[in-house]
């Protein structure tokens, strides 16, 4: 069975290259915080955006990420912070809330959305893709990645070059990645398997919190994302034979972390699954550590796909076709 899933992730690259180069990411002022909000997904793209103007600036410029539903409730909101709200339909309760509240507080406001979504009211409004036909998104995560790549690197001045320089080397990337043969020998290793622990370090952390979700998503089978070094502190002590990993392979030394995490998974039998550029399980292209984002999800994305074959899960529905699930979903969407 072919799914929607699988076309959006194909789009990955020409959409992309696509948006690189655009002359409308305004320039935010890096004297004042940045502020960068989303649900799901889409407050992943936000946490990889703060991580780079954090990398970037060496913490010069005050960045952070946070969940929309806190910022339209709980945090709070300056006339000099500038506030970017990532929302790919636009139609979610709080990003629209959290957006109204940094109007209303006088502070700047940049809204991230998809082509589809309703015209949000905010001083700059950056369009990403269409509408993706599965709710498990893919596409619409790197387009959000790759227009907060470039509002960061015209933010960094000088000092973000590098970002924007690596930007356009994800197309290629991307293509290389997906030209790999499916990965259905590992989907059936994870097939079934729960829970299923993701990890990595560094940007890679952020990245493993993005696959659990699509692993939830997509195959019904639940995941937990988190840091390497987070996995060896209590994780540890529920895992055991039955249950699966996946863990990313550092670009840069860990302090032998992630090499630790594995050891003790082969110990207590887990079945394992490493994710990395070169001779990995699931391997990707190589490519500038700042943009690993968009490239380092891809194997797992198309993972996904595969063992929703495998079990009968469908990454377009994400189980909201069927009951219990169909009216659960039904009221949480209210």
């Amino acid at each position: 069975m072919r799914f929607a899933y699988d076309d959006q992730i194909a789009a990955q690259p020409a959409a992309v290259a696509a948006l690189l180069g655009r002359s409308d990411v305004p320039a935010l002022d890096p004297t004042r915080p940045v502020v960068l909000t989303g649900m799901g997904t889409s407050l992943h793209a936000c946490r990889v955006a703060a991580a780079w103007i954090m990398l970037l600036t060496e913490g010069a410029v005050r960045a952070q990420a946070v969940e929309a539903h806190e910022l339209a409730l709980a945090l709070p909101l300056r006339a000099d912070d500038q506030v970017v709200v990532v929302s790919h339909r636009g139609t979610k309760m709080f990003p629209g809330a959290a957006l109204a509240r940094a109007r209303a507080a006088g502070a700047r406001t940049v809204a991230v959305v998809g082509q589809g979504a309703p015209e949000p009211v905010a001083d700059c409004v950056l369009r990403t893709c269409a509408d993706e036909r599965a709710f498990t998104h893919t596409v619409s995560y790197l387009c959000a990645l790759a227009t907060l790549g470039q509002i960061v690197a015209r933010l960094c001045g000088a000092a973000g070059a590098p970002l924007e320089r690596a930007l356009f080397e994800v197309p290629a990337a991307l293509r290389e990645t997906l030209s790999a043969p499916a990965p259905i020998a590992v989907a059936g290793r994870l097939a079934r398997r729960q829970p299923i622990l993701v990890t990595g370090f560094g940007l890679d952390a952020i990245t493993a919190a993005e696959a659990a979700l699509k692993i939830k998503e997509g195959t019904y089978q639940w995941a937990e994302g988190m840091s390497v070094e987070m996995a060896l502190h209590g994780p540890i002590s529920a895992l055991g034979p039955g249950l699966g990993a996946l863990s990313f392979t550092p670009a840069a030394d860990d302090g032998g972390r992630t090499a630790l995490l594995r050891k003790a998974l082969a110990d207590l039998g887990v079945v394992s699954v490493t994710v990395g550029e070169g001779a990995e399980d699931l391997p990707f292209a190589r490519t500038d550590p700042l943009v690993r984002p968009l490239v380092a999800i891809v194997p797992v994305q198309r993972l996904v796909a595969e063992i929703a074959r495998a079990v009968g899960a469908n990454p377009d529905t994400i189980h909201d076709e069927i009951d219990p699930w169909k009216t659960v979903a039904g009221w949480l969407k209210l």
